[in-house]
């Protein structure tokens, strides 16, 4: 069935028996993929029939689906003519994990973040009311995606009438609203029936068309209604907000979904429907532990996920907060619904009244953590470079203007991967050294985490810890000098400067060596602290050399190559100095060695860079 699927338009006349058919296809492509590429695999097997469902109720790409974070969007890329690609998913110069515009007219934006659908479906339901078409915007949201703040925001503008807007509401596992007693599940069942929703067209039909009170008998009729749910069930916060509410409706029914979309359709409103899909379906191991299987490597498919102990920056960093959390009962920690993300699972089970996870929201998380420095506890809030993008505000205003001893653990620092352009974590240095009274950290290997730890626990400033995802790299670091703050390797006067922090450390070093062939003498320089600048020491470790560079592993504007020339220039120096970064551009997806390659950020390039610039 699928070789047949080469745009929506083809799954408009198929029977339910081909659906279920075509579905199984769907779930055995994603499964074989997934488990050669890696990729978000749960919360897709999940979406399969309802992505059907979406295709067939709606005209896209002129209605427009726009899935929140979008990583459950592989049934979308196979239904909307990218089956022939999809084997390249997640791959270099292949198909994105997520939605993506450039990819195809059927991707309405570039999601990666949680939370944002529901305002952008919005604006365009809005846009389309100005422009008076009838276009739908429909946004695919799970449960999940609704504890972040942003929802509620957008929610909370979505009771105005006449919007040719759905609200699609993937409850896969956590109940949204809690409904208790019989009747509430009776009313679910009838309400979500084909039978119920042509008897309510009926009844609206025929009021309408009595003469002088005929719409409203309408509206009585949709008071009384009200009235009832009110009664009898708890009125839902959707309904609360002016939105109707369809559901809750089995979202791997293909038949019941249409049903309830059309129904929505009928609405002149804001309509929530709410449905509820089974993540992992369609391949057991998936089902029993949907959340070993929602972001995975590649795996055998036969054997499954196998468990791994992980030697990394994260179950470094697990470890060493619970050593410090019997050390100090001040200590908490708090994570963004990343536990097991960011090593915290072990801390969450053993120091349970000092975990916090407060679902995604990240920038509650770092009001609250601000919260918790003010009462004198020792907050540590961890959290992926990428959506600590979202909480600058919060560590401006609620955490360095308050002059709070605060610790941001940023993970996956750095170049990520095959997540791509809205997951890489390239920004936190340029945008957070700007705060004024900041401390940031970008330990290299563990040993120096663990010391950059507890030199920002000991603080009392705002601070943040970065590191990278993975592991430490494995050179030769003999040769390195702990100076205090930074560490240097090569003695004597130095013909170039290599200046760099972090992971990216190794390439500077292979560098080194393949310069020091060809007769050219390279200091490197270590930055641990990278914000603020050891100014003096900086000086005198480049005093002399015919050329500084600075290689890093984030954009170039706001970086510390920035900050280190303009320094330097300042302070006299007057030979050439450079700044390998990445030039302010977003870095899609790829294995990391292939992304550093790119961006000339690996060590050949380096190598070759800093000899044609001595020339």
């Amino acid at each position: 069935m699928l070789e047949s699927i080469n745009s929506p338009k083809d799954l408009k006349g198929l029977d339910y028996e081909s659906l279920a058919l075509l579905s199984g296809e769907i779930r055995e492509e994603i499964i074989n993929t997934v488990s050669q590429n890696g990729g978000h695999l749960a919360s897709n097997l999940g979406m399969v029939e309802a992505t059907i469902a979406l295709h067939r109720v709606f005209d896209t790409p002129k209605d427009k689906i726009i899935f929140d974070v979008s990583h459950q969007c592989y049934a979308h890329k196979l239904l909307t003519g990218r089956k022939s690609e999809f084997a390249t998913l997640r791959k270099f110069n292949g198909l994105s994990g997520f939605t993506n515009p450039s990819e195809s007219e059927y991707d309405t934006v570039y999601s990666g973040h949680s939370g944002t659908s529901i305002s952008t479906a919005l604006g365009i339901a809005c846009a389309s009311n100005i422009k008076g078409d009838d276009a739908w915007a429909v946004a695919v949201i799970g449960d999940g995606s609704f504890t972040n703040g942003m929802a509620y925001e957008a929610l909370n503008n979505c009771g105005n009438g006449n919007l040719n807007l759905i609200i699609l509401l993937n409850d896969n596992e956590m109940s949204i609203s809690k409904n208790v007693g019989g009747m509430h599940h009776s009313l679910s069942t009838i309400r979500t029936s084909t039978k119920y929703f042509a008897f309510k067209r009926r009844i609206r039909k025929i009021c309408s068309k009595i003469p002088f009170v005929g719409n409203s008998l309408v509206v009585f009729a949709r008071s009384i209604r009200d009235l009832i749910k009110r009664i009898t069930t708890n009125y839902n916060i959707f309904e609360s907000l002016g939105c109707d509410y369809i559901g809750p409706v089995d979202g791997n029914n293909i038949k019941k979904l249409e049903d309830a979309l059309k129904e929505a359709k009928t609405k002149n409103r804001c309509t929530v429907v709410h449905i509820v899909t089974k993540k992992g379906k369609g391949y057991p191991l998936a089902e029993e532990k949907p959340e070993i299987y929602h972001s995975t490597s590649a795996f055998d498919k036969d054997e499954g996920v196998l468990p791994v102990v992980k030697n990394d920056f994260s179950s470094e960093f697990g470890k060493y907060m619970c050593k410090l959390a019997q050390e100090d009962k001040r200590i908490c920690a708090i994570t963004a619904a990343m536990a097991d993300g960011t090593g915290l699972r072990e801390f969450s089970s053993t120091y349970s009244d000092r975990f916090f996870d407060t679902a995604i929201a990240e920038e509650h998380s770092a009001t609250f953590s601000a919260g918790l420095a003010l009462a004198s506890m020792k907050p540590v809030f961890a959290v992926y470079s990428t959506f600590s993008q979202r909480i600058y505000d919060q560590l401006s205003h609620d955490a360095a203007l308050q002059k709070l001893p605060l610790v941001i653990a940023i993970d996956r620092a750095g170049i990520v991967g095959t997540d791509g352009a809205t997951h890489q974590g390239i920004y936190d240095y340029s945008l957070f050294s700007s705060i004024p009274g900041i401390r940031i950290f970008s330990p290299e290997t563990y040993s120096e985490l663990r010391e950059c730890l507890d030199d920002a626990l000991s603080s009392n400033t705002l601070t943040v810890v970065r590191y990278p995802r993975g592991g430490e790299s494995k050179y030769d670091r003999s040769n390195f000098v702990d100076l205090g703050g930074l560490c240097a390797m090569g003695r004597g006067k130095p013909d170039a400067v290599i200046i760099t922090y972090g992971r990216i450390t190794d390439n500077a070093y292979y560098a080194a060596l393949m310069l020091e062939k060809l007769n050219i003498h390279t200091r490197i320089i270590k930055l641990v602290e990278v914000f603020p600048l050891n100014k003096e020491k900086i000086i005198a470790l480049t005093d002399g050399a015919k050329l500084v560079y600075v290689l890093e592993e984030g954009i170039k504007a706001g970086s510390a190559g920035e900050k280190i020339t303009s320094m330097l220039s300042e302070n006299g120096f007057s030979q050439k100095c450079f700044i390998r970064a990445i030039d302010n551009d977003f870095v899609a997806h790829g294995s990391r060695e292939q992304l550093l390659r790119k961006h000339s950020l690996d060590a050949q390039s380096v190598a070759r860079e800093i000899y044609n610039l001595l020339k």
